[in-house]
């Protein structure tokens, strides 16, 4: 049986929304939304939140800690030396990428990417986003362990601070899967890195409660509700780089 760790990175030193992995949303930390989406996955061996040790990230291992999940704590732009952290001292096949800025993250979504590699558990790296067919800030991420382990040693500058980078940017040199949904709704953006992004989340909430709602539904309505899309579609996701 292979064996299947979550790692969600979070920190609260956020350039354009500082602490918003803390924000309280329908009174439930945006923490607290992922680590319940990956748990209802059921497809998680161990979860993990993978937190810097910066003071002001105690709040974030004390939210793990509230939450009953494992904290790991390292670097705080060396984000990829947190994930080998996680993998130092205990079993894993593979390592579902999480980042604790995507509140409505769907548990189904989830499980397909898992369940695609554990079918095919020879494959370096699965992804709903090659290309991305889901809304931003719903993506799923798995890489093996042996793979994420060997990018510890090659992987330089902003390769470590996207984890996954290195892998996903040489598509010759790994095997790879990406898991594409239709129809396309990549244009939708329900990720959390600024504060229009953080009205629209809690337009959803309003609407849907205190749940994730299932992708389909919520691509639906917000394709009915243009005037909530047109509160973060003038949001731009920071590019490639390091810092």
């Amino acid at each position: 049986m292979t064996r299947i760790v979550g790692v969600v990175q979070a920190r609260m030193s956020s350039t354009r929304l500082p602490g918003k992995v803390l924000r309280p949303v329908a009174g439930r930390s945006v923490l607290g939304w992922v680590v319940r989406a990956a748990r209802a996955a059921d497809v998680l061996d161990e979860l993990v939140v993978a937190t810097s040790t910066e003071p002001g990230d105690d709040a974030v291992a004390a939210e793990a800690e509230r939450l009953g999940v494992e904290a790991v704590r390292g670097s705080v732009h060396d984000v990829l030396s947190r994930f080998i952290a996680v993998l130092d001292g205990r079993k894993a096949d593979a390592v579902v990428r999480f980042t604790a800025d995507c509140p409505l993250l769907d548990p189904t979504v989830v499980a397909t990417a898992v369940n695609a590699w554990r079918t095919a558990p020879w494959l370096d790296y699965v992804s709903t986003a090659l290309p991305r067919s889901v809304p931003r800030g719903m993506d799923v991420e798995v890489i093996r362990a042996d793979t994420l382990r060997a990018l510890d040693g090659v992987a330089t500058d902003h390769h470590r601070v996207h984890v996954t980078s290195a892998v996903y940017t040489e598509p010759a040199a790994y095997r790879m899967l990406g898991v594409t949904f239709h129809p396309d709704a990549s244009d939708l953006r329900v990720t959390l890195d600024t504060s229009d992004d953080l009205r629209l989340i809690e337009a959803v909430v309003a609407h849907f409660g205190d749940r994730p709602p299932a992708m389909p539904e919520l691509v639906d309505w917000l394709r009915a509700n243009s005037g909530v899309t047109d509160l973060n579609a003038h949001i731009r996701q920071k590019v490639l780089e390091a810092g």
